[in-house]
């Protein structure tokens, strides 16, 4: 799927969230991507956070985009945070500025059907935390699955997961809305741990970052390290993963991945499972794809192309 020669308008949807930042840099940064709105989700932090989050890395871009308060807690489920990876803040950096504007007063989700049904067809939304707006956007507008150009999201895994054993972050903090999703009909791609977890923040990596010498640089350097010790730990990684920037990756280079159509269905019943994305990798089922799921990537272009961009934000 390539690039239309206008920019591609988008909406950005998250829960920042660190990487989400990182990733929200890479598409502000790019002239190929129209980032029509940000729309906050809960998850890595509570709402509030992330919407403030929202607000502080638009102005760390130096961007003028409306951004919106969305759901504040799952559909069914409990709510569940990953600060001790992220920060009680979300964002553990220090010279971050305050936002230069206030959320709308319009909600997440009415953004989302509002900028899908103005452009049928046209719209992407870059869903980079729990899918829980993107749901409720397609319960209160059924036409909208139909209308969207795609959504992808950075979420679950053909594999393990690394909330639970069974389950990623984002799709077991609000598994019943990663079903909506998945079982709507709307065009998806899925950016899983299965590749993001080859896409490893390596001090090099960072090193580079900072050696930008500009202020976007230096932030996503001291977010990027805020968390690699978890990573060192838990995984045995050397650095922490670029999760959610893979996935603004997937839409400005879809080339870098390699994509497999499958059928993908989201664990919601309580137990070991729940929030698991199982994914279809063989068609052993012989159910028709829902998604298409990458399953590799070019993960030193990707970092290069994603260096360049952050060296072009102030």
């Amino acid at each position: 799927m390539s690039l239309p020669t206008s920019p591609l308008p988008v909406v950005l949807d998250g829960d920042p969230g660190l990487d989400d930042a990182v990733a929200w840099l890479l598409a502000l940064a790019s002239p190929d991507l129209d980032v029509r709105a940000i729309t906050a989700v809960h998850g890595n932090v509570p709402l509030a956070l992330t919407v403030r989050n929202a607000g502080v890395t638009l102005a760390l871009a130096g961007a003028d985009r409306p951004y919106h308060a969305g759901a504040d807690r799952p559909l069914v489920c409990g709510e569940v945070t990953a600060a001790a990876v992220h920060g009680a803040t979300g964002l553990p950096a220090q010279d971050l500025p305050d936002p230069t504007q206030p959320p709308q007063a319009e909600h997440a989700v009415a953004a989302l059907i509002r900028h899908g049904r103005a452009q049928p067809g046209g719209l992407t939304v870059i869903a980079t935390g729990p899918l829980t707006n993107v749901a409720l956007a397609f319960r209160l507008a059924p036409d909208l699955p139909e209308l969207l150009r795609e959504v992808v999201w950075m979420g679950g895994s053909t594999a393990q997961g690394n909330r639970t054993p069974a389950a990623e972050f984002n799709a077991l903090a609000d598994p019943h809305a990663a079903r909506i999703v998945f079982d709507s009909g709307v065009p998806l791609r899925m950016v899983g741990l299965n590749v993001t977890m080859q896409c490893i923040a390596t001090p090099e990596r960072v090193q580079a970052l900072r050696d930008l010498g500009t202020r976007a640089g230096a932030v996503s350097a001291e977010l990027l390290t805020f968390y690699a010790g978890v990573y060192r730990e838990r995984y045995g990684l050397n650095g922490g993963a670029l999760h959610d920037p893979l996935a603004v990756a997937a839409v400005l280079w879809p080339e870098l991945l390699e994509w497999t159509a499958m059928d993908v269905q989201v664990e919601v019943h309580e137990g070991p499972n729940f929030g698991r994305t199982t994914c279809d990798v063989y068609g052993v089922t012989g159910r028709a794809p829902n998604a298409r799921v990458a399953v590799g990537v070019d993960d030193p272009a990707f970092f290069d192309r994603l260096l360049r961009a952050i060296a072009t934000v102030p």
